[in-house]
This record gives structure tokens, sequence and C-alpha cells, in this order.
């Protein structure tokens, strides 16, 4: 069934609110480092991100040995970027796919991303490509190149009258919009295509309560995939690549788009089946395909607009991310705090002057009596503890009134299960 599948959309009502989660803020007083905390930057991280980095408590760079966590953008990891001391990977970006997620979860590794951080730079390129798919404005401005400069005036004018109308389009005023996705850039396309007075439909099956209460009340909710892409001239996909959206626009879901619909895909290039995708574009099915990833294939087929994945490539989302990112990844180090994470739960223990434990187990029963068990042992008091999981695995923060030795730490290492302990 295709109203089967299921996906999990991260969002965030605007980019201000993210970089204040859970209350963290970068200026705030808080305990003295153990130690200085080490990051390692892989790609190019924009320097208004870095610099919330303390200098003197972390140490920041490329060459950085033994890193409490790595900042990332597109480079691809794998397990030899692992060392003993990593406890977390921050993505700069939204998409996770350069970075082996359930191999890093097995380790005790926390990913975390930046969704809705470059949002409006997203946004902006799909308006873009709802334009160059409805005007004829590529395939004009390279008809205008191809004139010789040398040419009379008023013979260029004449030319241009004649042959303009080889360039006709349609106005985006008054067609329909399916976006399937209704995450912070689902969300921003909808407002804007509203703004342009298209009608706009909506599908998303796991929608959050947050999501749900940005949304226009001008949206159309759908039930269903085939009856959003049924009604609409304009589909537009804004959904994560899981198993069950991979190749989720397959030759089945093809035959329900209109004759002549566009298809625009500025999430990921595996949501699409490409020889479903060719053979639709070839038929007439679809009259267009406007995507941000491009391929050999699709280089074949004149009427795919490609461009080079620049969908997040602006100052502003580059900045955005950087600064969410690494403000994420400070709350985690020195408050134990997860948020936006893709692979551990959320949670957040309000901060005291007490030493904090995290442990990070398989999510088996009977281990916090163990843990418990081995502090009582060593007459040490927990003030609060907060525990949480996420399929596999359960992160825990436990505050106690006494610093413990690391022959304590090691004796709750030792127990079965458990991945990962440090002091915080």
């Amino acid at each position: 069934m295709l109203e089967a599948f299921n996906w999990k959309f991260s969002s965030i009502p605007c980019i201000n609110a993210a970089l204040n989660f859970a209350g963290y803020n970068p200026a705030s007083p808080k305990r003295k480092y153990l130690q200085m905390l080490k990051i390692q930057t892989l790609n190019q991280i924009s320097d208004k991100g870095l610099v919330r980095f303390p200098k003197q408590d972390y140490q920041v760079g490329q060459d950085i040995k033994n890193a409490d966590a790595i900042l990332v953008r597109s480079q691809k990891l794998s397990m030899e970027n692992l060392n003993s001391n990593l406890k977390a990977v921050a993505r700069a970006g939204a998409g996770v796919n350069n970075i082996p997620i359930d191999s890093y979860t097995k380790e005790g590794i926390v990913v975390f991303n930046t969704p809705g951080a470059n949002a409006n730079a997203v946004k902006e390129l799909v308006l873009c490509g709802l334009l160059l798919s409805s005007r004829g404005i590529l395939h004009g401005i390279n008809w205008v190149n191809s004139l010789s400069p040398d040419m009379d005036g008023a013979e260029m004018s004449k030319l241009i009258e004649s042959q303009k109308k080889n360039f006709k389009g349609m106005e985006l005023k008054g067609k329909t919009l399916g976006i399937v996705g209704l995450g912070a850039i689902g969300a921003m396309v909808a407002d804007v295509a509203i703004q342009m007075g298209m009608k706009v439909l909506g599908y998303d099956p796991a929608i959050s309560v947050n999501a749900a209460w940005r949304l226009a009340n001008q949206i159309e909710k759908q039930e269903n995939l085939t009856s959003l892409i049924s009604r609409s001239d304009f589909v537009t996909l804004h959904l994560p690549v899981l198993e069950s959206t991979r190749n989720l626009i397959d030759r089945k879901v093809i035959n329900y788009f209109k004759s002549g619909a566009v298809l625009l895909n500025f999430s990921r290039d595996a949501i699409v089946d490409e020889g479903a995708l060719l053979e639709a574009l070839n038929s007439g099915r679809l009259s267009s395909y406007v995507t941000d990833f491009p391929s050999q294939e699709l280089l074949k087929s004149k009427k795919a607009i490609l461009l080079p994945h620049i969908g997040a490539s602006t100052d502003e989302a580059e900045e955005n991310c950087a600064i969410m990112a690494v403000d994420q990844l400070r709350n985690f180090l020195e408050n134990g705090t997860i948020e936006n994470s893709v692979n551990f739960p959320s949670l957040a223990l309000e901060k005291t002057d007490s030493f904090r434990i995290a442990i990070i187990n398989q999510n088996v029963p009977r281990m916090l009596g163990q843990i418990l068990s081995i502090l009582a042992d060593k007459d040490i008091n927990v003030l609060d503890m907060l525990n949480k999981s996420r399929n596999d695995v359960a992160y825990n923060l436990i505050d106690i009134e006494t610093k413990p030795s690391e022959d304590t730490l090691d004796e709750i290492r030792a127990i079965e299960d458990v991945i990962k302990v440090w002091l915080i």
C-alpha cells in the first residue's frame, strides 16, 4: 500500500528558536571543565559557528587527534574516523547520508543534524525551480546568448520579437502545487506558493505537532500520496531518505501524475526511481524534472533542469547550520543535553553544580539497577537522573553529590551492554 510507508521529520518553528533550545545560552555560567574539549572540523565550517567555542575550553581544528566530537558538512565518514574518546558527530546540514548512522550508534556516538537551519535557502531555490520549469527562461537565455554580438541592433530587435513565441510559458498563479513533506522547508514553500496565488496541497503522514501548528490554514491536507499527485500541476518533495521513502516516486506512482506535470526534487536523488522518471519525461507524462542532484543519465534528457547541489549553498545557510551545530555540540558536551539527534533520544536535565555522569548502553532490562548499585556501594548519593531510550540504545544522565573515581567509572563500563561512560 502506498499509504503504508512512514518517515519522520525534524522541524523547528524558526532558526532563533533552534539556536536556543532547552534554554541553552552559550554565554551562561557553567561548572569549570574537567579537561580541555577537542573538536575536529572536517570541511570548511563557517567562522560564525566556530567562534562560539570558547578558546579557553576548546581546541578546534582539522588536525585534532582523539577528538571529543567531529563537526562535518559533506565529507563521507567511516569507522576510521572514530577514536575511543569520540562522543558525538554534528552535521552542519540536514542530510546525514555521509555518516554511517547504524555503525556509529553501536559505538555510542551521538549524531546531530541541523534541521531547518538551511530551510530558507532551499525554499528560495524551489521557487526558482518553479519559475524555471513554468517559463521558457533557460531556453530563452541560451538562444539570446547564441546571437552574434555584431548583429545590427534593429535586426536583433526584429528577430527577438519574431522568435519570443518559442519561449512562451505559463503563470504559477492559479496552478496547484503538491508538497510531499511538511517540515520546515515544506512549510516555507507552502507559504510562498500561497502568496503567489497557487493552490497548495500537502501530504505528510508523520507530521509533528509543532510542524502542524506552523502550517497555513490554506493548505489542503491529502490523505495519501496518490491523491496529492493526481490533483497537482507541480509536485515538490521535502522528505528524508529512509527505507520507506527510497524510490518512493516509482513507475506506479508516476502513473498518477497529470499529463505534463512538473516534479521538483530538492531532497535526495534516492527518493525518485530514475529509470521510471526518464520514461515519464520521454513519454510526456512529466513535462519537466527539476532537481539538485544531477546524474549522467539525467544529463541526456532535455526536459531535466539540473542544479549542482546548491540548495543550501548560501552564506546565510552555512552560517545558520554552523551556529546550530556548534551550539548543539556544546550543550551536549557541557550539559549532556541531546536535541536534534538522528540516532539517540532527545533528553535534557536541568544543570546544577553537581557532578554528572553520562552513560550509553544497550536498551535491555535491569541496566539502571546495576548502575545505581555500584554508586550505592561507593556511598555516592544520586541527586537527580533521567533515562530515555530509542530503539536499541538508551541514554542516561545521573547527577551525583561527589566526584566519582576513575575506578568507579570503570566498574560501570564493565557492566555487560554498557557502551560508553564519561564524566561531564
